[in-house]
């Protein structure tokens, strides 16, 4: 092999090369924009976290706040209600699993693992049953306590404790627990 013919397949091999990078370069350039548009837009982003002042939820009562196009329950429950939810064996739950992504995947469905707060005074749950997306009605059911708390799903017969876990009906899963946490005593940041 001569010396014009080694330079040869240099020259050979560059241009492979940069005809090579060139089109993966071009390639990019084009795909990008179809990818990018996949993205959220900017109004959906500022949408996926919200604020909800909580300082006039009374005691046993609940505040209902649209969060991503579903009613997030937010419940402000009474000794009663918390004493009824903690009572409860794991054993008697259709739904072992706390669904609370703010703790630990795969965790038990006991209050507190439910509870925002750790008093289990505060309960924010997404209010959409899990049998095919009713609204569950709040202090109804089976398993209140003494007529508070508790939710129940009219449409298929869902019943589900003061702690948002499915008791008894067609449910398969409790009531989700969305992001949340307290940003200040009276506001609780969901997203």
């Amino acid at each position: 092999m001569t010396q014009a013919e080694d330079h040869e397949g240099t020259r050979r091999d560059f241009l492979y090369y940069a005809t090579a990078g060139a089109g993966v370069v071009t390639a990019g350039a084009a795909v990008w924009p179809l990818v990018n548009q996949m993205n959220p837009s900017a109004d959906v982003r500022a949408l996926s976290t919200i604020r909800v002042d909580v300082s006039g939820v009374e005691t046993g009562t609940q505040l209902t706040v649209q969060y991503l196009g579903k009613p997030v329950f937010i419940r402000r429950r009474t000794e009663a209600e918390i004493e009824a939810a903690r009572g409860v064996e794991m054993s008697e739950l259709v739904d072992p699993v706390a669904r609370n992504p703010n703790i630990p995947a795969g965790a038990d469905a006991t209050d507190a693992n439910r509870a925002l707060d750790e008093t289990g005074e505060w309960l924010v749950m997404m209010g959409v049953c899990t049998h095919l997306g009713c609204v569950p009605l709040g202090n109804a059911g089976e398993y209140t306590a003494g007529g508070v708390g508790g939710w129940f799903c009219p449409c298929h017969g869902s019943h589900y404790d003061t702690a948002g876990r499915i008791r008894k009906g067609p449910a398969p899963q409790n009531l989700p627990v969305p992001t949340a946490e307290f940003v200040e005593e009276t506001t609780i940041l969901l997203g």
